[in-house]
């Protein structure tokens, strides 16, 4: 049996500039197009996912730019990229 996918996608806007392990350089401050991946967890007697893939689009939504770049990112390591700007 083939488990159920869903994909989830949202816009992530950072005030300032950011940085995440799996990018080389610095990222600018703006709205990012971020895309969740997630399947169905079988035998439960619910209905529940866990997610299977984060993936960040490149560069922001605002910027005009021929490159385009996805980079699947640790969930964990962007939302503590997400708090600590939002503190600010």
């Amino acid at each position: 049996m083939v488990a159920d996918m869903r994909t989830i996608e949202t816009a992530i806007t950072f005030r300032h500039p950011f940085v995440l392990t799996v990018l080389e350089t610095a990222q600018p401050a703006g709205t990012y197009r971020l895309v969740t991946e997630e399947e169905e967890i079988p035998g439960l007697s619910f209905v529940a996912f866990r997610r299977t893939a984060t993936l960040l689009h490149l560069p922001a939504l605002s910027l005009t730019n021929n490159a385009h770049q996805v980079v699947q990112v640790d969930s964990v390591e962007l939302a503590t990229v997400v708090e600590a700007d939002g503190r600010d």
